[in-house]
């Protein structure tokens, strides 16, 4: 380090581009080639070129650099050049043979992949073509898209202009949308291709192939706009990867233009439903400040404005500019607005998104038309379902309250319908609710006897929830006892109900998810097989609207919600201040729980919660992960989990979602990883993929519980060679380590358990061999009190014995050798007794001068004899080892035997 400081010395004082500056830079070149600086070599070889192009040292300098960075062609051509100006330089001919064989074998390749290349442009593109021909040459391109040097030649070959002329006359989706996924391949992790493909096709061209009703073409070119963003920020959402901020200010103008085409194209009149909600997902999850931070940009460009009028939108009012929207519209849309203003991290930001919102409101409500109200109403509706607080404060402001109770009141169906949702929507809040039983219950039960079951249905989930604002505080009941009751079988004649369409089973299952905070409705429910399944096939339908009410229903029937823990001191203080403290029913001790959850995991809910954790809201995902973990608690349910795909659902969920949810996901994979053969349970690659959630479990924050079942599955998952090479590359083995020594027995005991089978990798192994303690705690460890944690130690210390003749010396570290070979040799636990005598082996068999250290205490070898005496079958093993113990020892010379079978 100090030469090289001595050279760039050298350097700044040489001014003149002098043969002496190239010396310089040449010598600086060979000392970054020993510390493997082959860029930095690289450069100043080429800095010492310029000044004199013809000198060999930095010509073969450079190409020893371009050598191990992989840059082939480069490195022959400078081989070559060195060769020419110097024939007899032995010391570069061998490299000269070893590149010109790897750049004619690459000049082959690519040869081949060039006209492999232009036969499957020509068949793809080709409309004459057979159409299954066609079909298989665009999966081709897409496979050879895949390969880096494939994607350059589409890329040269132009195929971008040849995909945007194909889609105006083609019709086969197969073709379109593996054409899609090719445009995102080459676009993966290349930010030069990235600002390319914008460049050649555009953004609104590609957005447009959102225009579609076709979900697989949805897909492709959702996920094409992403890998776009993520190319051109160097951000990974799947693997958490937050932008490059120099990349992102090198792109800053093709990001925004991207943000903006999209808020644009939210309120195209053209756009199809589907393709409109793929676009707010994008906004969704682009927003967040761990992403790329849209949403003061949202505001900026007028987005709020733009996420209302969509909010706004029915499909009952039907006009020459209306919107198409689909089921799932609105609760995206509300999940947008929830996640933008959860970005507002200051006064101001939120200030200003509040003003937009009025500033629609306030225009919306400017014509005297009911279709204005009713919007309004709508919009606000989606507001509450989305960033309460907002959605509140404007409720309180004067006349919207009256204005929804007024359209209540009114005999038109479309305005009960939709001031019934918002008054839902508004009960949420304790304050409003209040005002609501006040003002609002007579209007929602005279819409109950209404003759449209839309209203009917919605007239009775605003008296559930009503009638459910007091939780599950038993002492609280606001409306008269068995009201509770009668709402809930009122709400199951809708569920299940087969000649009830989805939306009015939909709104049933809402009505639910408020009354089953009731204990005595939750039992009532979870005896009724029928209203089970009902709801349960619900869930199955993977409908997005329907997510609230099936998924807070799961939950209350299993208890899965956070409780809040009351010490019993502030309990006492609660009652001599006289203040009000809640009850939990008697229908919620642990034993009905028990069964709830019982009767949900075999009645098939892990299919219900598969199909619904494709949802975008985060904290509609930590639910179903709650729900996941309560089944999973029951080990004689997670098999059940196994069978119906929840292993895969629960990967996904705790790799995207709340802190909670994911730590809820890791439990619940955690469970099953210890009752079930990971070779089952998590098969192929799904092996590596569920190490990292479990090692999360691990975090000092977790539960002794969480980190105890985190430790078991890895420990288990440690018996296999891929998860346990995962567990290595992910960092894990210092943490599971650390628990090694930890005060709380269960967790020392599942790391070392965990431990025995790291062991098993060379790589650990040598981690042992190295300049620490680890062989030493282990050897400690062999004497812990608990029996389990002693097995475990010995076992991991008689699989490095077998493997490394340097752990055997380090056996002898601990002062106390002796006595804890005693102690497991002598052990009334034959595991015990099996392992220490395997050690001694081991030693014993590592060489000669650690035997004549191990022999010279005569008391080893005595019980080893004693052990090697015995006729008992179930300690065979045992003699075995002793036996073969003994007979190294008498081949080293070490012992002999006497007529009284001692050793002397």
């Amino acid at each position: 380090m100090c030469y090289k400081k001595c050279v760039l010395q050298a350097i700044s004082v040489t001014k003149d581009d002098t043969l002496e500056k190239a010396v310089y830079y040449k010598n600086r070149a060979a000392a970054h080639l020993k510390q493997q600086e082959f860029e930095k070599a690289m450069e100043d070889c080429t800095k010492a070129l310029e000044i004199s192009p013809s000198d060999t040292k930095a010509l073969f300098r450079r190409c020893q650099a371009y050598d191990a960075l992989g840059k082939f062609e480069e490195a022959y051509k400078d081989a070559r050049t060195v060769h020419n100006v110097d024939p007899g330089n032995t010391a570069i001919q061998p490299i000269l043979a070893r590149l010109h064989e790897i750049v004619a074998n690459k000049v082959a390749e690519h040869s081949k992949l060039s006209s492999k290349v232009s036969l499957m442009l020509n068949l793809a593109f080709d409309i004459s073509t057979p159409i299954d021909k066609r079909e298989t040459a665009a999966n081709n391109i897409l496979v050879l898209a895949k390969e880096k040097a494939g994607a350059e030649l589409l890329y040269k070959e132009g195929i971008l202009n040849r995909i945007v002329s194909l889609f105006k006359i083609e019709k086969n989706q197969n073709i379109i949308v593996n054409l899609i996924r090719s445009i995102s391949v080459i676009a993966k992790n290349n930010a030069d291709k990235a600002r390319g493909i914008i460049e050649i096709i555009g953004l609104p061209w590609i957005i447009e192939l959102l225009n579609t009703r076709y979900e697989e073409q949805i897909s492709a070119a959702q996920y094409c706009l992403q890998t776009l963003l993520d190319a051109l920020s160097g951000m990974t959402l799947k693997d958490e990867k937050t932008p490059d901020v120099e990349l992102c200010s090198r792109n800053r103008k093709e990001i925004d233009t991207l943000i903006t085409c999209l808020i644009y194209a939210l309120t195209s009149r053209t756009m199809t439903g589907v393709g409109r909600d793929a676009m707010i997902e994008l906004i969704l999850r682009n927003c967040d400040y761990r992403a790329l931070d849209w949403a003061e940009r949202i505001i900026d460009i007028n987005g709020l404005q733009r996420l209302m009028e969509v909010a706004s939108e029915l499909p009952e009012f039907k006009y020459e500019s209306s919107m198409e929207v689909t089921d799932n519209t609105r609760t995206t849309v509300s999940v947008c607005l929830a996640k933008v203003y959860d970005n507002m991290y200051y006064e101001n930001a939120r200030g200003r998104f509040v003003n937009k919102i009025e500033d629609f409101i306030k225009n919306s409500l400017v014509g005297p038309e009911i279709e204005c109200r009713v919007r309004v109403t709508v919009a606000l509706t989606t507001l509450l379902l989305g960033p309460l607080d907002v959605g509140s404060s404007f409720l309180a402001k004067d006349g919207i309250l009256e204005m929804i109770l007024v359209m209540a009141n009114t005999d038109d169906f479309l305005q009960q319908r939709v001031a019934c949702e918002a008054m839902i929507a508004a009960a949420s809040k304790k304050d409003k609710v209040k005002a609501l039983i006040a003002q609002g219950t007579n209007i929602l039960k005279k819409l109950y006897v209404s003759k449209d079951d839309g209203i009917k249905v919605r007239a009775l989930v605003g008296l559930c929830k009503l009638g459910a604002s007091g939780g599950t505080d038993a002492s609280i009941r606001p409306f008269a006892d068995g009201s509770t009751l009668k709402l809930a079988e009122a709400c199951r004649r809708f569920l299940v109900n087969p000649a009830k369409d989805k939306d009015m089973r939909k709104w049933a299952a809402e009505g639910l998810s408020y009354l089953t905070l009731d204990a005595e409705v939750k039992e009532k429910l979870i005896e009724d097989s029928a209203a089970v399944q009902a709801l349960i096939e619900l869930a199955k339908t993977g409908d997005h609207s329907v997510v609230y009410g099936v998924v807070t229903t799961l939950v209350n029937l299993t208890n899965s919600y956070d409780k809040k823990e009351i010490m019993p001191e502030m309990l006492e203080l609660a009652k001599f201040a006289k203040h009000h403290i809640p009850e939990e029913h008697e229908l919620d001790d642990p034993d009905f729980v028990y069964k709830r959850v019982e009767v949900l995991g075999k009645e098939g809910v892990t299919s219900a919660l598969v199909a619904l954790s494709k949802v975008e809201s985060h904290n509609s995902k930590e639910l179903i992960a709650r729900i996941f973990n309560a089944i999973c608690e029951q080990h004689q349910l997670r098999g059940y989990v196994v069978q119906q795909g929840g292993c895969k659902a629960l990967l996904h969920l705790a790799s995207e979602g709340t802190a909670k949810g994911k730590l809820r996901s890791a439990q619940a994979l955690a469970r099953i990883g210890i009752t079930i053969n990971p070779e089952v349970a998590f098969p192929g690659q799904r092996q590596c993929e569920v190490v990292r959630p479990l090692l999360a479990l691990l975090h000092p924050e977790c539960s002794a519980l969480e980190t105890f079942e985190g430790l078991m599955a890895l420990c288990n998952l440690a018996g296999f060679e891929l998860p346990r090479k995962s567990i290595i590359k992910d960092r894990g083995v210092s943490t599971i380590e650390s628990y090694m020594v930890d005060s709380h027995e269960m967790l020392k005991k599942a790391a070392v358990q965990c431990w025995t089978n790291l062991v098993q990798s060379e790589e650990v192994m040598k981690m042992h061999e190295g300049n620490n303690d680890r062989v030493k705690l282990l050897v400690l460890l062999c004497a812990d009190e608990d029996i389990d944690t002693a097995v475990a130690a010995s076992g991991a210390l008689a699989i490095l014995t077998s493997m490394s003749k340097r752990c055997c010396r380090k056996v002898f570290e601990p002062k106390d050798w002796l006595d804890i070979l005693r102690y497991l040799l002598t052990h009334q636990n034959l595991a015990l007794r099996h392992r220490g005598v395997t050690i001694v082996y081991n030693m014993l068999g590592s060489g000669k001068e650690l035997a004549e250290k191990l022999t010279e205490v005569m008391e080893v070898m005595n019980i080893v004899r004693q052990l090697d005496i015995t006729d008992d079958p179930v300690t065979a093993k045992i003699k075995d080892l002793a036996e073969k113990s003994i007979k190294i020892a008498e081949e080293m010379k070490l012992i002999e035997r006497d007529e009284h079978n001692d050793v002397e």
